[in-house]
């Protein structure tokens, strides 16, 4: 038999990932990935082609790992696109959704539909940290905040977006935004609307000068970071845009069509100096490049500093425009992210499409900071 080949991996640990492989093990999906050497391609943990043998097999943790190394992407499982993207069940649920926004979903629709519905909660889970069901009711809250936005009473936000009760309405609305819609005032210094992307909504928040917020909507920290702006302000927080929610929503645009990665859409920075100073040097990333945590405590003069430079990392709360997602581990791994490792990956594959285009690397904003 061959020497057994591992990449950064302990013999105990080429043990469990090959038997994570041939169980197809979920929790390794995006983590953990597998070149076959016979064949010279690699693939995701949960491929469906027949597993290889143990002898052929040497994982890494990354993709641009196995690209290194010369492996070419299955064209079964595409390990370069994100989960999200290659699943049939997300896909066509995510489809039913768009068609019908106010649909009041349950598990037996999910079931009529041919789907398992424990299956379904563990997948959505898993590529969005909000089961399908979720999703639904977040999309139906979406409608009562554009109703809201369009001068709309609390009531009628209500019907338009499908919930029979109002209390059920203010309850799954305060859970998303933080705040219930009779705390949102109409003339407020700060405004909350929403912004469409190919990779979800987004939550923007500004005020006439600046961007103060910008989250995806299913991001599981937000109606967190709502409250505490909600507090800040003293309650002067409604709904609505201002200039510079329309700037960086046309920049997203332009963003994603793939066109340039130039973000000058002035930002207003909430944190302690520390935070800001990382939020700083994450700006400084080039389109295409990543760093290493450690990377960005050099950079800013506080080495030891690595863990602190994650957390600052995983709080900021302008997304894409501050770019935390081109932060990954010091192995070369996908780490947390807040939207989902599936949108980090997207990004990143993006951005590296935009590297060779001078327009996509000039990232000047004008920030005001805040405590």
């Amino acid at each position: 038999m061959r020497q057994l080949q591992v990449v950064g991996t302990t013999p105990e640990q080429f043990e469990e990932y090959y038997a994570a492989l041939v169980s197809r093990d979920e929790r390794y999906e995006g983590k953990v990935f597998v070149g076959v050497t016979t064949t010279g391609i690699f693939c995701r943990m949960t491929c469906p082609a027949r597993k290889p043998n143990r002898e052929n097999c040497t994982f890494f943790q990354s993709v641009s790992d196995c690209l290194e190394a010369g492996f070419r992407p299955c064209k079964r499982c595409s390990p370069l696109k994100p989960a999200a993207e290659t699943d049939p069940t997300i896909t066509r649920l995510l489809q039913q959704l768009e068609s019908d926004p106010t649909r009041r979903w349950s598990e037996e629709d999910v079931a009529q539909l041919g789907y398992d519905p424990s299956t379904v909660r563990r997948i959505f889970k898993r590529q969005y940290g909000r089961t399908f069901l979720e999703l639904a009711r977040m999309t139906r809250i979406r409608g009562g905040f554009d109703a809201l936005g369009g001068r709309s009473s609390v009531i009628e936000a209500q019907l338009e977006s499908g919930f029979d009760s109002g209390s059920g309405f203010r309850s799954a609305f305060a859970k998303l935004l933080g705040v219930a819609p009779d705390a949102l005032r109409r003339d407020g210094l700060l405004r909350a609307d929403w912004v469409d992307t190919p990779l979800g909504n987004m939550v923007v928040v500004s005020d006439k000068s600046s961007v103060h917020l910008l989250e995806f909507a299913d991001r599981r920290a937000l109606p967190t970071e709502l409250r505490k702006l909600h507090s800040a302000v003293k309650g002067d927080i409604g709904i609505g845009r201002f200039d510079p929610a329309d700037q960086v929503a046309t920049e997203l645009d332009a963003y994603f069509r793939g066109e340039s990665a130039s973000f000058e859409t002035p930002l207003t920075f909430w944190g302690s100096d520390f935070t800001k100073a990382v939020w700083r040097e994450l700006r400084k990333i080039a389109p295409g490049e990543t760093r290493s945590y450690s990377d960005i405590a050099r950079r800013i003069r506080r080495p030891s500093a690595v863990r602190a430079v994650a957390r600052a990392n995983g709080a900021n709360q302008i997304a894409i425009a501050i770019p935390c997602h081109r932060v990954i581990g010091a192995d070369g791994s996908l780490t947390g992210y807040g939207g989902g490792l599936w949108r980090k990956q997207k990004l990143i594959e993006l951005e590296r499409s935009l590297a060779d285009n001078p327009a996509g690397k000039s990232q000047r904003m004008d920030i005001t900071s805040r405590h």
